[in-house]
């Protein structure tokens, strides 16, 4: 078999990677390209959306929240009360993309107290929780990167928090090396969790019906708090009596068609097995909505002909004309 043929059979083979690790590995993806970006921001080349960066934040955090139970202080039960934390959130974070400076210090306050507050409880709980790090020292091997990946997160978490604690982001070479440095890290710990639960199932933490929504319901849930928080915005925005972030929208848009692709193979046109081929896709789609959220305009054109693609081919492809006996 040619190395072609391989690489076609690896990306059609099944790809293995639990929620936890998807999510983990957009936000990654998220800080590396804002990294990234930071620096043509920073020497003046390109635009910035603070705000678009904030909201997307904000709405990974929630996703992680109504989909897994997991805040920034903690694993909880997904209870209707933790579901409901996760939806407001989400809403905020959605507004916050959508409408430039609606709230002031709201989205800055809430990552502020997520990235520092936040990851130092999740740091001292690592330290002095039964069942974390005492384990995983004795159980050494790959628990040992588990230790410095989770320790390098909690720590440029905080970092970053610092950075947006004053008015506003500064948009510096430092701020686009810490957030290089959080995007790297939380990959690393991305593929540390895989290779964990590859080898101890029983510690994944499963889409499992808790709070009476199961992991596609609670994606649906979102996707609905998503469009009708744009419809009722529209109306406002349509009578000229507030602004709106038309790329920040189609941008966060396109990170909900990747987190759905990425969990569970339901891509714009049809419900597909989860293969690696789809995984790039997803990843891609998630890279392509994180840059039009954060830099406002570049992508605008390519994204509304993609999405309007999307729905078209997602209309054909359903369709089910009626049969006649």
């Amino acid at each position: 078999m040619c190395d072609g043929q391989r690489f076609s059979c690896l990306l059609l083979k099944k790809a293995d990677l639990p929620l936890e690790v998807t999510l983990l590995l957009i936000a990654g993806m998220m800080m590396l390209i804002a990294g990234i970006l930071l620096f043509p921001v920073s020497a003046g080349t390109l635009p910035f959306y603070e705000n678009g960066l904030y909201g997307l934040f904000l709405f990974i955090i929630a996703l992680q929240i109504v989909t897994l139970g997991k805040t920034p202080f903690g694993d909880l039960h997904r209870s209707g009360l933790i579901l409901a934390l996760g939806v407001t959130v989400a809403a905020v974070g959605i507004v916050t993309c959508f409408i430039p400076d609606i709230f002031s210090r709201l989205p800055r306050t809430l990552l502020c107290i997520s990235l520092g507050p936040g990851a130092f409880l999740l740091l001292l709980q690592m330290c002095v929780a039964r069942g974390k790090l005492r384990i995983w020292i004795k159980e050494g091997g790959f628990f040992r990167h588990l230790i410095a990946a989770c320790s390098t997160v909690y720590l440029l978490s905080m970092a970053f928090a610092l950075l947006i604690w004053k008015q506003s982001l500064p948009v510096t070479p430092v701020a686009a090396i810490v957030a290089l440095l959080s995007g790297a890290a939380i990959v690393y710990l991305a593929f540390v969790l895989r290779k964990i639960y590859g080898m101890y199932p029983e510690a994944e933490r499963p889409g499992i019906r808790d709070g009476g929504l199961s992991t596609d319901q609670a994606l649906i849930l979102l996707t609905g708090i998503f469009m009708l928080l744009l419809g009722v915005l529209l109306i406002p925005v349509s009578l000229g009596l507030l602004p709106f972030a038309g790329s920040a929208q189609l941008g966060l848009l396109m990170v909900i068609f990747a987190v759905k692709m990425l969990a569970s193979g339901n891509t714009p046109i049809g419900p597909y097995p989860r293969s690696w081929l789809l995984i790039l896709s997803g990843l891609s789609c998630a890279a392509l909505g994180i840059i039009s959220c954060i830099i406002p305009g570049i992508l605008v054109r390519h994204l509304t002909a993609l999405i309007g693609m999307f729905n078209t081919l997602g209309g054909i492809l359903t369709l089910h004309l009626p049969t006649f006996s």
